[in-house]
């Protein structure tokens, strides 16, 4: 979408510094920039790089105010914010034509809104309820009584077991499996065999969440797993039974949260972290990669930075490994 730097500027909060009738229709990097491009700099070291672009305008942050610029600047505190909502406005999102692809399959008790569209081979079971301009990608299928708010976007292959129900504008990314059976059992002594445990709960899933390709959320085991508004679920992360993520939670690829823990909101939990069974997240706290979290503990300390396994504060954990160096260096 083509505007100009100033209604641009204004839209996304920030103060423009230049020619504000200079179009622009796009977004890209520093190096792949074009002359219809915005770009964003984050940090006052790459500022003459991005002046050295071929970028029409740039992002920046208050380093840049008085600083002399051959190209339009919008100035704000976020300079990265700001570029992820100038994006939002420029770049054209995914479009889908309503419509049914006469291969779905879909139950005559299906409830379906306005301006939905079902693409191929799709099967919708008995009871499920669309609301208006939900997407359901090639391959997908949901289980009876499945419920998708408005504007909700399921991507290629999506698999949603019964009585799952999603919020508005949430988005599955292709191959991510939602309500399917936790890994619960009970052995029994005499035998040696394990018995499965009731797994008859239900996953609820809030408004503005996106979950990655190929993630897998289970449903409850006798209540519900819940994922509260706004939560960021990156690819190939395991949400286990009972769990409970707060909102604006952000849990990056390969980690793994066991049953019945609780992450609590604006958590940040980064790549291939182990969180077991019965744990607390505590608000705000941050789980530095390959993180591992025993059973029953609870991580408490808003903003600060945990590593290590079993995890502790950053600093901590760096304190350790300088005396581990030392001794190893007198040995």
């Amino acid at each position: 979408m083509a505007t100009t730097v100033g209604q641009l500027a204004a839209r996304i909060n920030c103060r423009l510094c230049g020619d504000e009738s200079l179009p622009v229709s796009g977004v890209a990097s520093l190096s792949s920039a074009t002359s219809a491009d915005l770009v964003f700099v984050q940090e006052e070291r790459f500022f003459d790089r991005a002046l050295a672009s071929d970028a029409g305008a740039i992002i920046a942050g208050e380093f840049a105010t008085s600083k002399p610029a051959s190209k339009p600047l919008l100035i704000c505190a976020h300079p990265r914010l700001a570029f992820a909502r100038a994006a939002a406005l420029l770049c054209q999102p995914v479009s889908y034509t309503s419509g049914i692809h006469p291969s779905a399959v879909i139950h005559d008790s299906v409830r379906i809104g306005e301006g939905v569209c079902i693409e191929a081979h799709a099967v919708l079971e008995e009871g499920c309820i669309l609301g208006r301009r939900v997407h359901v990608g090639p391959g997908v299928f949901l289980g009876a009584g499945v419920e998708l708010g408005d504007d909700c976007d399921l991507r290629a292959n999506v698999v949603v077991y019964s009585g799952v129900r999603l919020g508005q504008r949430v988005v599955v990314h292709g191959g991510a499996v939602l309500g399917s059976d936790g890994f619960g059992y009970v052995r029994d002594p005499q035998s040696g065999r394990h018995e499965k445990f009731p797994q008859i709960g239900s996953l609820e899933v809030g408004d503005d969440v996106e979950i990655g390709a190929n993630a897998t959320i289970d449903r409850g085991a006798l209540d519900a797993t819940i994922i509260e508004r706004g939560v960021k679920i990156d690819n190939l992360v395991h949400v286990a039974h009972n769990v409970r993520i707060g909102e604006d939670v952000v849990i990056a690829a390969q980690t793994g949260v066991s049953g019945s823990s609780v992450i609590e909101k604006n958590a940040v939990v980064a790549g291939q972290v182990g969180i077991a069974d019965h744990v607390r997240i505590e608000e705000g706290a941050i789980l530095g990669a390959q993180c591992g979290v025993p059973s029953g503990k609870i991580i408490r300390g808003k903003g600060v930075v945990f590593w290590g396994t079993p995890a502790r504060p950053i600093r901590e954990y760096l304190k350790e490994l300088a005396a581990l160096a030392r001794l190893a260096k007198k040995k």
